[in-house]
């Protein structure tokens, strides 16, 4: 995880901070609550989802691949969650506020869903995931995508960012823990 936060987080912390300054607190960066009722409502109902989703998810993959990357107990299970709680809303902040929202000012909302939700994706090859892996992303990175773009209000991260913690969650770490608990794999 050292590596994540050197190479992945602290940049796109940096990136954000100095898109954030440099635009004056610009709204399209997705920094405030938007419409708090309406955020709210989306991670109520898209967490519980989105883990649900990615469980499955993970255990269609860990069956194909005939693999599965386990938390080596539920400590390292709730370690591993509150890095995920750190690295979901630097993700958000970076594809959907700086990169989704940055790319909706200069070229229109439509062209910024789908280039920011293809560099989101491809940006997981990066981690030498395999490419179904990668693939699997494209279930964040569309809804995510979506729902910074159309939920009412102005846009926010903190919908996305819960949604995202969520998904990785079930993804990686006590997804799978739970998973071998669970016999599953």
């Amino acid at each position: 995880m050292r590596p994540d936060l050197l190479v992945r987080l602290l940049p796109f912390t940096v990136a954000y901070t100095i898109a954030y300054a440099a635009s004056g607190s610009a709204g399209w960066l997705g920094l405030g609550f938007g419409n708090l009722a309406a955020q709210l409502i989306f991670a109520v109902a898209a967490a519980p989802a989105m883990f649900v989703a990615a469980v499955v998810v993970q255990l269609l993959l860990t069956r194909r691949r005939g693999a599965l990357l386990v938390p080596a107990g539920p400590d390292d299970a709730w370690f591993q969650a509150a890095f995920y709680a750190v690295n979901g809303p630097i993700e958000e902040a970076f594809f959907r506020g700086l990169v989704q929202g940055g790319l909706a000012v200069v070229g229109g909302t439509p062209i910024a869903f789908v280039l920011a939700t293809l560099v989101y994706v491809t940006y997981h090859r990066l981690g030498r995931w395999p490419w179904p892996d990668t693939l699997a992303t494209a279930l964040v990175g569309v809804p995510l995508g979506l729902a910074f773009w159309l939920l009412p209000g102005p846009p926010s991260l903190l919908g996305v960012s819960l949604a995202h913690i969520a998904a990785t969650c079930g993804f990686l770490g006590p997804g799978p823990y739970l998973l071998q608990k669970m016999r599953l794999v």
